[in-house]
């Protein structure tokens, strides 16, 4: 892993390690998949300003995310069926994100469970929620990761009707695989995906394998997310998810000013704006584009933090330029642990470390805390 360059080296390797459903299901947006790629083509069009003969010595990644102190500017976010990119990969990737000391968010939706994983690490970790239509198990959920002591819960706002994959759907995405011919020689081509698998602790859903009727018999993943996805989640389920987390709550998937100065009036800790990587509403702005305008708005009433798109270190000074406090990173990192396991995240995370610390020096900055709008060559507020 360690002569590896970049992400999209890693994300090479992931792709010929992991059977086509589980790589297409990290790699792929929703219909068009026109999000998808305006978010990273709108941070490529933002143009950094070079600056030379500037003491750039001592370089300082650190800060503080919801007042968690990190050494680079960026947690790893929640990754649904993420024990099915490398067996266990919910617990290697926790393990490489403490090891770096940046936070680690498990999914609602993670392979391996809130318990498994705080067996298996030393610190706390993030979890992620996303609200089903039985709140019962909603509220044993949120127990559940308080009593693993989860230093923060993430409620994933963006997903009450899941938006349509058509690479899921084509793929007949179901978690174990359907023993179908072509199923079983994708996986007989990927022998070292097939043996992590074996070895794995849990190979389903492992916060709701024996808590949610009908996971015993999943036809289809997409299927089974629109049945139990609650479409009538509003803004008083946030008051009442305060109401039951006994820590600090914030919001992923703002990507309007209005909702954004709604999240403000909850009192949660901090919003992300996202739009899911591009995997929800097709045809929505790029997170990049609708990052400074919701910092002009709430910024000084509350952490923004950003994520969908970032796959380099100069992307990662692009958002803080525009006022990110942190960035939230997904499929950077799968790809490490398509290709590696926990060394593979370990190496996804130490490349955009890498990166980030070049690009401030060459931007003729010191610290992460200096980054604003100043590093920027090119920038049209109007966008």
């Amino acid at each position: 892993m360690k002569s590896i360059p970049s992400i999209e080296d890693l994300r090479q390797i992931a792709r010929r390690r992991i059977p086509r459903m589980f790589f297409d299901y990290a790699e792929a947006g929703s219909y068009n998949q026109e999000t998808l790629r305006a978010n990273r083509a709108d941070l490529e069009r933002i143009k950094l300003r070079q600056r030379v003969l500037v003491d750039v010595d001592k370089r300082d990644t650190s800060t503080a995310i919801m007042g968690e102190t990190a050494k680079l500017p960026f947690a790893l976010g929640p990754i649904g069926l993420g024990g099915m990119m490398h067996g266990d990969g919910e617990i290697l990737a926790c393990r490489a994100a403490q090891a770096a000391s940046i936070p680690y968010t498990l999914s609602t939706m993670s392979i391996n469970s809130i318990e498994q994983v705080a067996a298996a690490v030393e610190k706390p970790f993030w979890f992620q929620l996303y609200v089903m239509r039985d709140r019962g198990f909603i509220k044993e959920l949120v127990q559940r990761a308080a009593a693993a002591k989860c230093s923060a819960l993430m409620l994933t706002v963006d997903l009450q009707v899941l938006g349509q994959r058509h690479a899921d759907m084509r793929n007949g995405l179901t978690v174990p695989p359907e023993i179908k011919v072509r199923n079983i020689v994708d996986i007989m081509m990927k022998p070292a995906w097939a043996i992590s698998m074996l070895r794995a602790k849990s190979r389903t859903f492992g916060n709701l394998a024996g808590h949610v009727k009908g996971m015993e018999n999943i036809n289809s993943l997409a299927q089974w997310t629109a049945s139990q996805f609650d479409p009538t989640l509003s803004w008083k389920d946030v008051e009442w998810i305060r109401s039951i987390w006994p820590g600090k709550l914030f919001l992923k998937g703002i990507l309007d000013v209005e909702d954004a100065r709604t999240a403000v009036k909850t009192g949660v800790a901090a919003i992300s704006v996202s739009n899911h990587g591009g995997r929800q509403l097709d045809g929505a702005p790029s997170a990049i584009t609708a990052l400074p305008r919701i910092v002009e708005a709430v910024g000084a009433d509350i952490e923004v933090m950003m994520d969908s798109g970032i796959r380099t270190g100069s992307d990662m000074v692009r958002a803080l330029a525009l006022g990110a406090r942190s960035l939230i990173i997904g499929r950077s990192y799968i790809y490490g642990l398509g290709a590696g396991g926990q060394a593979g995240v370990a190496r996804a995370i130490e490349i955009l470390g890498k990166e980030l610390d070049v690009t401030m020096a060459l931007c003729g900055v010191k610290s992460v805390k200096d980054i604003d709008r100043l590093v920027l060559a090119e920038w049209d507020s109007n966008r």
